[in-house]
């Protein structure tokens, strides 16, 4: 029978095109998160990471979470969501009010978040984040802590993150129907971030790259805030599906190919290793295995690879990452498990290129410790973070800030480049 345990469970739960996760955590002395129990099940009702068969992705959420529950010898009753599909926006505004040069109170601060909740204007978009980011003394910015200051005008950036509403209500409804309460549904690039980038580099700037199952989340941190995003309709997937086309055989032989003699990069023994090929029909009396060499092999990869890049390389210069700052790409997600990713991102895109793992979890069980778990554990470090989110308590449907596109990117690079 399961134990009772105290109410600062933290259970995250990623619903990805390939995979659905969860974690079950409790946060420790000294602010430690120790894992408590991981499940996982095989996700066949996402495509491109939409709920495409609602019945499928329910029983695989069911099934993920009672295995969690089981290792962690508990019950949890509410879950951390991570949201992957495409169409996810970010914007940055900014909201001021006068003060006439009296020191900032508490109820001064109050006010400006207010009024930065209620001037958020309807786009038809679901607001999954807004929350304050840095405030504004008399026009210096970057501050972190206004209160007990003088100004005249005090503002602040709100960083506003939403997405296509159906989408979510869906996701939503599939949580729910699994009889597990939504506490909140977390935008995957913000939830990565946390897991695998160092505050320095959000701060100086760095481009994050998902390579998930089904779609691909390029996003530039910049200032300590998440300041564009791009989606790209391409995963590890289509690598898989072009060698079982290529081959001959079934998705799931071809992603062990993929995953225990594939790689980014070329060696001169690859046209002497010799991989087996199970055939497609898989029955007895079918045609005897085929044999292939690994040259073959990465040939295929490499094709759907260069598409790939390329694809992400439009990305990042339609967000504006690009000259001297622009140096640092980190990949993370199941595709950069990938044998020699990183070396061949370095030399496509021309950028220092390092693949992201999670990080700052006790506990974490070696098969959940790669890249492709980054969400999944960022979820749990967000969730414990307490963030402050500008949205009316219980609202679902938010309308999202009109901005300038991209304008926070670029003032941002230019703040840097005249401090460094």
């Amino acid at each position: 029978m399961a134990q009772p345990r105290g109410t600062k469970l933290i259970t995250a739960l990623d619903i990805g095109s390939t995979k659905i996760s969860a974690l079950i955590a409790e946060p420790g002395e000294n602010g430690t998160l120790v894992v408590l129990g991981t499940g996982q099940r095989e996700s066949k009702g996402v495509r491109r990471g939409y709920v495409a068969d609602m019945g499928r992705t329910e029983g695989a959420i069911r099934e993920a979470v009672e295995q969690a529950e089981r290792i962690a010898g508990t019950n949890i009753e509410d879950v951390w969501v991570g949201f992957s599909a495409g169409g996810l926006v970010s914007d940055v505004a900014s909201v001021e009010v006068d003060l006439g040069g009296h020191r900032i109170e508490q109820t001064d601060i109050d006010s400006l978040l207010a009024a930065g909740r209620n001037s958020i204007d309807p786009d038809g978009r679901m607001v999954l984040h807004a929350q304050p980011t840095l405030y504004t003394l008399d026009g210096l910015q970057g501050v972190k802590t206004p209160l007990g200051l003088h100004a005249d005008r005090l503002g602040v950036d709100i960083h506003v993150v939403a997405a296509e509403p159906s989408p979510v209500r869906n996701l939503d409804l599939c949580v729910r129907s699994a009889h597990l309460a939504v506490k909140s549904i977390v935008a995957s690039p913000i939830a990565a971030g946390m897991a695998c980038l160092s505050e320095e580099e959000r701060e100086l700037g760095v481009a994050l790259i998902e390579l998930g199952g089904g779609v691909t989340n390029v996003s530039l941190f910049a200032g300590g805030l998440l300041v564009g995003l791009a989606s790209i309709p391409l995963g590890g997937s289509d690598i898989t599906d072009d060698i079982a086309s290529a081959f001959g055989t079934r998705r799931s032989q071809a992603e062990r190919m993929k995953c225990f003699h594939g790689s980014a990069m070329t060696s001169p023994r690859d046209n002497h290793e010799m991989i087996e090929v199970a055939p497609l029909s898989g029955e007895q009396g079918a045609s005897e295995a085929g044999r292939i060499t690994r040259a073959q092999l990465i040939a295929v990869i490499r094709a759907r690879l260069e598409q790939w890049m390329s694809e992400i390389e439009k990305a990042l210069k339609s967000l504006g990452f690009s000259g001297p700052i622009a140096r640092q790409v980190v990949l993370t997600g199941g595709g950069a498990d990938l044998k020699g990713i990183a070396d061949y991102a370095q030399g496509v895109l021309g950028r220092s290129v390092r693949v992201g793992r999670p990080r700052g979890l006790t506990g974490l069980p070696e098969a959940h410790s790669g890249p492709a778990f980054t969400t999944l554990a960022g979820l749990v470090q967000f969730a414990a973070s307490d963030p402050i989110d500008l949205r009316q308590s219980g609202a679902t449907a938010q309308p999202v800030i009109r901005a300038t596109p991209h304008g926070l990117v670029q003032r941002l690079i230019a703040a840097f480049k005249s401090e460094y």
